[in-house]
């Protein structure tokens, strides 16, 4: 299964530690959404925003994977699946269920987010862009 990771989990430590079977397959970008941040965990999300997009990794996934994830993600309650199609192949992300407003990363998890961006090799205009809020 295809997973495009925007967050936390383009940290490849992380994302190997919680999911062993993921496979980092290449940077893509999400178009026509953006990223903030938002709910009491402050946490990364994605919204519908024209003209607009979100770098992010395209990451192979196992079922089991994907189970820990939903895990991670406390799926169905704090986030739901979303799926798109890139050149015809459909890919599975999260999107936040409640769209509360924005709320400022917490260090540890904003140098979780940026050490991901190194990892992917991502542009952080948008990363830079969703912390003003």
């Amino acid at each position: 299964m295809l997973y495009f990771a925007y967050g936390s989990n383009l940290n490849h430590f992380q994302m190997r530690r919680r999911c062993r079977d993921s496979f980092f397959l290449k940077k893509i970008n999400l178009r026509n959404f953006r990223l903030t941040f938002r709910s009491k965990y402050r946490a990364a999300d994605i919204e519908p925003k024209k003209n607009s997009i979100v770098p992010g990794g395209l990451f192979d996934i196992s079922k089991s994977d994907e189970k820990k994830l939903d895990l991670y993600e406390d799926h169905p309650i704090l986030y739901k699946k979303y799926y798109f199609s890139y050149y015809g192949k459909k890919v599975m992300t999260y999107t936040m269920v409640k769209k509360t407003n924005f709320t400022y990363p917490t260090k540890r998890y904003l140098n979780i987010v940026k050490q991901g961006y190194l990892d992917c090799n991502l542009d952080k205009k948008a990363l830079l862009l969703a912390l003003k809020g």
